[in-house]
């Protein structure tokens, strides 16, 4: 018998500990993943309900060998099994699935919904990128005009996460927008008023940081563009003249007629709680509230999304460091909040699951930290579609641990397709009510 037709035993071989591939559609049969290592002796009664008289196996990845058979044929009818296994395969391939092997209606209606919902957000997304790129644009020419059309951005974001419903951020893939959509004061602005309901904060006050938040940075245009882009350390003259940007921008947006108390925040974006930010050393006690949120999530973005992509930090990294090695620096509840809002697996996580297989973290499960949502893609090269994964709902899986980016191999990086630049956008209600 050959390698490649030992590959394939009969289901009465199956036990515990066999790594599997089952030759259909994942619609086509009610496990989470086509291939998997066998668990339990339930997941082989529900092999063996879906009609299959053979499938393959893949013994480097087994914990044991498959069960003598009680059919298994002599090795002089190799070709015979090769012959039935195609045609088993085939025939699974074509044939429409066995009613006791097609999952439920609902688990089909929310696998697409999860879809919709990624694609929603996506959308969004690059709208609300589009808008803002156009306002940061016509800042100092038209202000009036730069000033509305972030008013409206804000307030649009503002009405979704105050009213009722869970609010969870949605980390984008890249799949309908690229790279070049990305906007760190977009980020920041959305993560920001994620906080502000979970601080239960007034309209009010959200608006302000949210106008906040997506001007927070303009002052950087009057910063030379080899000091923001310098890969070695900068000089002391260099350091302060980039410090100067909060100054710039507080200045920047009195002249755009923007509130007074926009201009402060923008003003203390680089502040501290314990006196060691800039541009005037302020206190927590002397900070604008607002400020402390602005100060926080800033840092966050920026441990992921630095200028130099090389220098990112996994959103598990950032959070890691920002308690374990700045908490001194921030408001502790404000910092404890968006740990807690984002979970133990940040959404952007690239992750190992228990099955062996990888995804990224597009969304956190409020009510279940350690099952988030993930986006993983079947092994088959002829599947392209990503399929997202509630965790919650998949009690035989689970997150192994995270990683970097060079922890995954070419092809699942080429497929997975992780984007080098963590963008967020929110999901009110969406991913947790379907």
């Amino acid at each position: 018998m050959s390698s490649d037709e030992a590959h394939y035993i009969d289901v009465s071989q199956l036990r515990v500990g066999l790594y599997i591939h089952l030759d259909l559609g994942w619609m086509g049969h009610p496990f989470t993943l086509s291939s998997f290592r066998i668990k339990d002796d339930g997941q082989i009664a529900t092999i063996r309900r879906l009609g299959l008289k053979r499938l393959r196996y893949d013994p480097l990845r087994s914990l044991g060998e498959p069960l003598p058979s009680t059919a298994a044929p002599a090795e002089d009818d190799a070709a015979t099994v090769t012959a039935a296994a195609q045609t088993d395969a085939a025939a699974a391939a074509e044939a429409p699935p066995r009613p006791e092997a097609t999952p439920p209606v609902p688990h089909l209606e929310r696998l697409a919904q999860l879809v919709h919902a990624v694609d929603e957000c996506e959308r969004k997304f690059v709208q609300a990128s589009r808008t803002l790129r156009e306002a940061q644009r016509i800042l100092r020419a038209q202000p009036a005009r730069a000033t509305g059309a972030a008013q409206g951005l804000v307030d649009d974001i503002v009405d979704s996460v105050l009213s009722e419903g869970e609010v969870v951020i949605h980390a984008l893939n890249g799949r309908h927008s690229g790279d070049e959509h990305y906007l760190h004061p977009l980020n920041v602005a959305v993560l920001a008023l994620m906080l502000a309901k979970t601080l239960d904060m007034s309209e009010g006050d959200a608006r302000l940081l949210g106008m906040a938040a997506l001007f927070h940075d303009a002052g950087k245009d009057e910063v030379p563009k080899k000091i923001l882009m310098k890969t070695e350390p900068l000089t002391r003259a260099e350091l302060a003249y980039l410090q100067q940007h909060c100054e710039f921008g507080a200045r920047l947006a009195r002249q755009s007629g923007l509130a007074e108390r926009v201009a402060e925040i923008i003003h203390q974006h680089h502040e501290c709680v314990d006196g060691s930010g800039y541009p005037r050393r302020l206190t927590g006690a002397q900070m604008d509230p607002l400020a402390c949120v602005l100060a926080v999530v800033n840092v966050y973005d920026n441990l992921c999304n630095p200028y130099h992509a090389n220098d990112a930090r996994t959103p598990y990294e950032a959070l890691a460091y920002m308690f374990a090695q700045q908490r001194s620096k921030f408001d502790a509840t404000i910092l404890n909040l968006l740990i807690k809002s984002l979970g133990v697996y940040p959404p952007g996580s690239l992750v190992l699951l228990s099955d062996g297989s990888y995804g990224v973290v597009i969304s956190v499960n409020p009510a279940k930290p350690l099952r988030p949502f993930v986006m993983t893609y079947d092994t088959r090269p002829d599947e392209d579609a990503p399929l997202i994964l509630d965790l919650s709902e998949c009690s035989a899986l689970s997150i192994s641990e995270c990683l970097r980016r060079r922890q995954l191999p070419d092809k699942v990086l080429e497929r997975l397709n992780p984007r080098r630049r963590i963008c967020y956008f929110l999901d009110r209600d969406h991913m947790s009510k379907v």
